[in-house]
């Protein structure tokens, strides 16, 4: 099993994936799950096996909050105990599954795999702007990658440049920019390019083909991998905050499905055109590459390899060495980092 950091809340679905009596089954950190909502709106993560002869709970029936055993007839409760033998008063006192704490907020299932007692719902990062009334569409790919080879893809978005030229045109923007990468005091990690005096980009229609923009890419990272983006544009020589449009800001949030395979959490704006794009890059150009690098890696642990570090690599090797800090911290009994 993969040393993951446990005491952090990570991503199991969005809320939209478990509508009803649903019950979603999804293998996170290597573990398969169980998901369900239970009848007072709150969410049930539990392990999708019966402790009897593993069968997967999902496929049993659903009663309330209740899931019978489709091999035996058990049933369970939404806290994981045994409250039905069958074929006994006799309830054995080592029947229960492992449930996991387990919240909705931003329209997202967050989920604690740690120490129960420690699970702060106020220490997930602030992603408010999935809050946002407009029509969105909410998607999720499985790449065949360690989730940290694809936060290394996000935390560098200069990649764009040779990966997606035809997706996102920037034709040598980023080259031009200026790279910072920035801690704050919240626990999150920024990946920030700026560029200055650019020709306007050929999708934004409705400004003059002549108008001249200062532009911005900000990729915010929090462990283990919940990132945001921030797009935006103003005109040349005037501060963010005179932006005459408002930019564009979604999540890119990834969870380790195994050691070498990740869920990918993204939002898009809907229509056939944003499918298609989303599809190209993500589908055709990114995972390509990454499952390239997934395979090249190996079992190897990234810094066996000795990487070549490059400037542009600085907010991902922080992001780096913040999980080692947090897995050495979490080994030595620490209380997890508060988030705002």
């Amino acid at each position: 099993m993969a040393d993951y950091v446990r005491n952090l809340w990570y991503m199991a679905a969005w809320e939209e994936e478990v509508v009803g009596d649903a019950r979603l089954p999804r293998t996170l950190l290597d573990e398969p799950m169980l998901i369900y909502r239970k009848e007072d709106g709150g969410y049930v993560m539990m392990s999708d096996r019966c402790p009897h002869r593993l069968a997967p709970l999902h496929k049993g029936q659903r009663s309330g909050d209740t899931i019978a055993c489709p091999y035996h007839g058990l049933e369970f409760n939404a806290a994981g105990q045994c409250t039905r033998n069958p074929f006994s008063d006799l309830i054995p006192p080592h029947a229960r599954v492992k449930t996991y704490p387990a919240v909705g907020r931003y329209g997202v299932i967050w989920f604690w795999p740690g120490d129960a007692d420690q699970a702060d719902d106020s220490l997930i990062p602030n992603f408010a702007a999935l809050d946002d009334p407009k029509p969105i569409v909410r998607g999720r790919m499985n790449f065949g990658a360690n989730y940290e080879i694809i936060s290394d893809n996000l935390l560098d978005l200069s990649h764009v440049e040779f990966i997606h030229p035809e997706s996102f045109r920037t034709e040598g923007k980023i080259f031009a920019g200026q790279y910072d990468a920035e801690e704050t005091a919240d626990g999150a990690i920024w990946s920030r390019w700026s560029m200055f005096n650019t020709i306007r980009p050929a999708w934004l229609e409705h400004l003059p083909a002549n108008t001249r923009l200062d532009e911005w890419i900000d990729m915010r990272w929090h462990a283990p991998a919940l990132m945001l983006l921030h797009i935006g544009f103003t005109h040349a020589g005037t501060p963010r905050e005179a932006a005459p449009f408002p930019g564009m800001i979604n999540p890119h949030i990834i969870t380790p499905e195994t050691a070498t395979s990740s869920h990918y959490f993204y939002t898009r704006d809907p229509g056939d055109e944003s499918e298609a794009l989303a599809n190209q890059v993500f589908e055709d150009e990114d995972r390509p590459m990454l499952e390239w690098i997934q395979r090249t890696m190996g079992d190897r642990d990234f810094w066996d390899w000795k990487p070549v570090i490059l400037n542009v690599d600085a907010a991902g090797i922080r992001a780096r060495r913040r999980l080692m800090k947090l897995r050495r911290a979490e080994q030595a009994g620490a209380e997890p980092l508060a988030a705002e």
